[in-house]
């Protein structure tokens, strides 16, 4: 990796030689100088963006609204006067001017933003090809919402999931995910990313606001223009240019969280912000900033019993209640076994008297006592965010970019596990070469997981420091027998065998307590042999380069765009979670790709036909091409648009290359080696649904009349033999008992052989990158200049779907490993010598998932600057019922209807303004890895439905150029939950102070 580094830098920097070097001549200097001001209020203007039409040299009006730009080139020429609310202007220079005057005129008519994600070129909003929503540096400022991630709740079509208070995931048009791999989160041109994860960390290592410009969202798939992942939707997130945003500005915000679950109710959050621009001249610019949040996060307080186990289930299962209860955030309760089968054991080794069977239930299962979340994690989330960046104008058209993006922080996470997210940082490095129509951009990006740790793992790990599992549980069994004859009752006894298993447990907050914790998340997961080991350990590094080129100044007759990028992903855990290569060294992950679009206005410019073909290859993968076709028919302001396109996922770095062993399984990614490495041809595996039913029947088996007569004919066949040998004394009693202890083992055996037939190997296919086709037709028209109207309607085909597969594996009965074994079937259960395998791995499915919605959003402006608004969507499964046959779970994750209404007036009287949102969304149910099984398969992890309230009132102290802003969020509704095992939102009050040097 560190040729690749090396040849890198030499590209760029000879790249930037060339550029530097390629002034094929000097231009005579022009100089224009001038004022802007309000058109309504004839005050002058300050921090107005001036540029010179397809150059990068420009500046902005000082404190006094005046500026003075220096082009070196001679007239005619155009300058674009621009700033957030208010109208752009264009003026054509002719000549050198010193007293040019500008009004620019408050921006009044709706639908007006550019935007460049779409086609990546500059456009109008209202004639994209493609569904866009954007935020600009006025909405983010004015959002109801304590930060402007939270304020993406807002945008049409969009769905959060909240783990922490600064974890959240985005999503669109269905299978929302904690982490989620399916959407792709763009900060200046760069992924993200976790390169470890493949998902963007919420915001927590993100961007500050203060340097936000604005947030442009793509929804559904966008591959064809920005290559793999971003198959359910893109967000890019812009800063601001320091030539263009100058000065100091800085913000306080503090204010009061509350919930009333949380072992705190109110606690408080501060968060304090700065950024500094300078340009020395037309040529140099830097800007810096900092960011730090500090809060007492959100908690995870779901309690209910998802084990389901000895008759009880969600509504109505307890600690007190269920010797079986697992709950959803209380962990190390996840261990639990038959007391039966204990009890048997405890019998052969002695520890309990034959005659003691008859009093344990046979079909009660007992868990271990767990530990809430609250009780391991760290909830005392920060979030430390740096920004640095030098901005070089080699010449009028070419500017050079310098940037580093460094977060650090402590949140949590939810995935298979909850996970405590505890000093992560991540730092992107950017270089980049930027002309009017032109870039190349190589940067890095640096993940370390710091401290972090699996919350459900360490929990049993403090268990296991004190007392294992296999002394806790036959500890119980035998207090629980010795209750029972001492004359308590079933419940009863359960309560004292419970006390008198836990007697001196590692109470949570106690110096024990403690320093289980610290041992076992020094250990990187599973562990060693000192104990369990739950430290998430990751350090990945991605390496990306890419260019993009606009064609419009060589050909004439069309606008085309070409680009392509190349991409290296390091893998690093320290030899803990991914599989190693023949060298002892973990893999490396290379893709490139590569892409054309063009697009074409006929009819008198009325239609506009955009198609853009991209390729891209991963090492591991077939090559993917993702065409996408679209069209966009105008007739004044009312735009009819049409889209196809394609869109695909490469299976996550760890769907490829995990292989790490836990408690349930061992994971490991779905590429062919793992196949090998694992013997799957040799030893077959076989689906967990296929070993149940195959389960199912051998206990059923066990106590059939022919099966036991069987066994005894058969043990009787052994045992003569055994005295022919001489083994066994040719004695009535001796033979009567050696086929008495013989036969209880042969039952067991031909009840399994008797049950082959269930037993069908898994068929492993080709792991394949998943796809999805989309179609879309949508409307975004404008009446009277004050409503707007903006809907879609799309279908999705989703095909190679990537889903997890958990398979089992006979294990050896000679050596414990891999590898066929004679009593094929028995070990499958885990009751044979050799155990078995169980292993969880991502696999495509055959089914083909159909999915389809619409929504629609209207924005209209009242009088006296007062505005209303709103959107609604629908996003559903259309041949869910076909799936359901399949017993398929695809994770939809994803409410049928969801709504948000809003109200405005951005300045009522003078200087004072406010927003109101209201949101909605409906009930669904939510599928993932991290809920219980058997609340998976009966479908019972329902999220209810809920609304909130969002509101704030700002006043502009223009004396202070600062401005006062006072809000809340979900305000007079109780706590709600986005997914499955997440915490618990509350109340949010707000109070926020904001200094802005070029305020207006």
């Amino acid at each position: 990796m560190s040729n690749f580094t090396k040849n890198l830098g030499r590209s760029m920097l000879t790249c930037f030689l060339l550029v530097s070097l390629g002034v094929g001549s000097v231009f005579a200097q022009t100089t224009i100088s001038g004022t802007v001001i309000d058109a309504d209020t004839k005050e002058t203007l300050v921090g107005v963006n001036i540029i010179v039409k397809g150059k990068v040299i420009g500046t902005i009006s000082d404190l006094d609204g005046n500026f003075t730009l220096n082009v070196n080139q001679e007239p005619p020429f155009t300058l674009i006067f621009s700033m957030v609310g208010y109208s752009s202007q264009e003026v054509e220079i002719t000549g050198g001017i010193s007293n040019l005057e500008i009004e620019l005129a408050e921006s009044t008519v709706l639908g007006q933003e550019v935007v460049i994600s779409a086609s990546r070129v500059e456009e109008s909003v209202m004639k994209s090809p493609v569904s866009v929503e954007k935020m600009d540096i006025i909405a983010i400022r004015e959002a109801p919402q304590a930060s402007f991630y939270d304020a993406l709740n807002n945008l049409k079509g969009v769905e959060m999931s909240t783990q922490s208070l600064t974890f959240k995931s985005f999503n669109t048009r269905g299978f929302n995910a904690n982490g989620n791999v399916r959407t792709v989160q763009m900060i200046d041109g760069m992924d993200n990313q976790a390169p470890g994860l493949n998902f963007a960390v919420g915001n927590i290592v993100g961007i500050s606001e203060l340097d936000l410009e604005s947030v442009e969202l793509l929804p559904g798939a966008s591959s064809a223009l920005y290559g793999p992942n971003a198959i359910n939707g893109i967000l890019l997130m812009n800063s601001k240019n320091p030539f263009q945003y100058q000065g100091l500005s800085a913000s306080v915000r503090t204010g009061i969280m509350d919930e009333g679950n949380r072992s705190n109710p109110t606690t408080g959050f501060y968060d304090f912000s700065a950024r500094y621009a300078k340009a020395f001249n037309d040529k140099v610019a830097f800007k810096v900033n900092v960011q730090y949040l500090k809060a007492d996060d959100w908690q995870a307080n779901d309690f209910r019993d998802q084990s389901l186990l000895n008759g009880f289930g969600i509504a109505n299962g307890t600690r007190a209640n269920n010797p079986g209860y697992n709950g959803v955030n209380s962990y190390g309760d996840e261990t639990n076994v038959n007391m039966f089968s204990v009890a048997q054991g405890m019998v052969a080794a002695g520890a309990l008297p034959e005659a003691a069977l008859g009093i344990i239930p046979t079909d009660v299962a007992v868990s271990r006592t767990g530990y809430l979340e609250r009780e391991v994690a760290d909830y005392g989330t920060t979030s430390l965010k740096l920004n640095a960046a030098l901005h070089w104008r080699i010449n009028d058209r070419v500017e050079a970019i310098l940037q580093g993006n460094y977060g650090f922080g402590t949140t949590v996470y939810t995935g298979a596990d909850r996970y405590s997210i505890a000093n992560f940082n991540l730092g992107q490095y950017k270089a980049e070469l930027r002309g009017s129509n032109w870039y190349l951009r190589a940067y890095t990006t640096q993940e370390r997981s710091g401290d972090s740790y699996a919350v459900g793992i360490a929990a049993q790990g403090i268990n296991e420091a004190w007392k294992p599992s296999t002394l806790w549980f036959p500890q119980y069994v035998g207090a629980y027998a010795q209750a029972i004859q001492g004359g308590l009752s079933p419940e009863q006894a359960h309560g004292a065998a419970r006390a008198f298993a836990d007697q001196g447990r590692f109470m949570p907050g106690s110096p024990e307590f403690r320093q289980a914790l610290a041992d076992v998340t020094s250990r990187p997961i599973p562990g060693n042999a000192s104990g369990v080991g739950a430290r998430f350990v990751d350090k990945t590094n991605l390496y990306h380069v890419e260019g993009s080129y606009n064609l419009s100044e060589d050909i004439k007759f069309a606008e085309f765009v070409i680009g392509g990028n190349y991409r290296v992903y390091q893998l690093n855990s320290e030899a803990t979670l991914f599989a190693l290569d023949e060298s002892g060294n973990e893999f490396n992950i290379r893709e490139f790709g590569g892409y054309i679009q063009g697009s074409k206005s006929l009819f008198d410019d009325r239609f506009k036909l955009t198609a853009s073909l991209r390729y891209d290859k991963n090492e591991n993968f077939a090559g993917q091409w993702s065409p996408r076709v679209s069209g966009v028919y105008s007739v004044g302001n009312h735009n009819f648009r049409a889209s196809y396109q394609t869109g695909f996922r490469i299976p996550t770095t760890q769907d490829q290359y995990i292989d790490l062993l836990t408690p349930q399984a061992r994971l490991l990614g779905g590429l062919p080696l793992f196949r090998d490495r694992y013997n799957f041809n040799g030893n077959p595996v076989y689906s967990l649904s296929t070993v149940q039913q195959f389960g199912a029947g051998v206990a059923a088996d066990v106590s059939n009349p022919a099966i036991i007569n069987a066994a005894i004919q058969q043990a009787t066949q052994i045992v003569l033999q055994q005295v022919a040998a001489g083994q066994i004394p040719n004695d009535p009693a001796a033979i009567a008992a050696a086929v008495q202890a013989l036969t209880p083992q042969l039952v067991p055996v031909l009840a399994a052989q008797n049950n082959l037939g269930d037993l069908q190997p898994f068929q492993l296919t080709e792991f394949q990158p998943e796809r999805v086709k989309s179609f879309e037709v949508g409307y975004k028209g404008l009446f009277g200049n004050r409503l707007l109207v903006d809907t879609y309607a799309y279908f999705n085909r989703f095909e190679n779907f990537i889903g997890g597969q958990v398979l089992v594996q006979d294990g050896d009965a000679t050596s414990g490993s891999q590898g066929p074994n004679p009593l094929t079937g028995l070990n499958l259960i885990g009751v044979g010598p050799g155990g078995r395998n169980v292993f969880s791995i991502p696999t495509n499915r055959s089914e083909i998932i159909n999915s389809w919605g619409w929504a629609l959003g209207l924005d209209y402006k009242l009088p006296k600057g007062y505005s209303l608004g709103g959107n609604v969507s629908y996003n559903t499964l259309s041949n869910l019922e076909e799936l359901a046959e399949t017993g398929f779970q695809p994770s939809f994750n994803t409410p049928e209807y969801r709504y948000v209404l809003n109200f405005a007036n951005r300045e009522v009287i003078d200087n004072l303004g406010f927003a109101l949102a209201y949101r909605w969304q409906g009930e669904f149910v939510w599928q993932s890895s991290f809920v219980g099984p058997a609340v998976s398969s009966q479908q019972l992890s329902v999220m209810p439905a809920f609304g909130t309230f969002d509101a704030q009132i700002s006043y502009k102290l223009k004396s202070l150029k600062s401005i006062l802003k006072v809000g809340g969020s979900n305000l007079f509704s109780n706590g709600y939950r986005q997914a499955w095992g997440n915490p618990t939102v509350g109340t949010m009050y707000f109070v926020s102070l904001t200094f802005d040097e070029f305020l207006n």
